[in-house]
């Protein structure tokens, strides 16, 4: 069963092992960057860093200049890190065009299994208990993968702008048919 759970260092070991499965590649819904690897290596800057990612979603918390207010989960099967997942309580214009409501990775491991959709789903209910009605959905034109996921969760495709896809996708607080074996937010 896919869960998403908030960031924790029960998990840490799991979580640098979907890291590396990634060999670099940006892990949208994170809040990480490759950048980060040596630094969070640190056992307490990672605990930190865990602990910044629960306050993301607190709104009286002091955001740096473009952020804002976010549902951090990791994406979890069977205790196994096998993605992550950022709902979005706001957008700024620069997230209207690319990133959304809702951005989501799948370790290359553990993909073409449904993990993303099920993620997808359990990330639309949490948008709905954040009030959201419609979730922005965006992707690469070319990850054809995440077209037809977000596609599958009743996305609707708005437009193309600069090689990124842009769907609404509505919200569910009890999520969609067909999701069975999909957790809890």
């Amino acid at each position: 069963m896919i869960e998403l759970v908030r960031p924790t260092v029960d998990l840490t070991r799991s979580w640098w092992e979907m890291v590396d499965d990634f060999a670099g590649e940006t892990i949208h819904g994170s809040g990480y960057r490759p950048d980060q690897r040596e630094v969070l290596r640190d056992p307490d800057v990672f605990e930190e860093w865990v602990d910044w990612l629960g306050r993301l979603e607190r709104a009286d918390e002091a955001l740096p200049v473009g952020r804002v207010p976010s549902s951090n989960r990791w994406v979890v099967r069977d205790g196994c890190v096998v993605g992550t997942i950022a709902v979005r309580h706001a957008l700024t214009p620069s997230l209207l065009v690319e990133g959304g409501h809702i951005g989501y990775a799948v370790s290359p491991r553990f993909r073409r299994q449904g993990v993303a959709r099920a993620a997808l789903v359990l990330g639309l209910r949490l948008a709905a208990v954040r009030g959201i009605e419609r979730a922005l959905v965006t992707c690469d034109v070319a990850n054809v993968a995440s077209a037809r996921t977000i596609a599958s969760c009743g996305g609707v495709l708005a437009d193309e702008r600069d090689g990124i896809l842009r769907y609404w996708v509505p919200t569910v607080p009890d999520g969609l048919p067909g999701t069975s074996g999909v957790g809890t937010p």
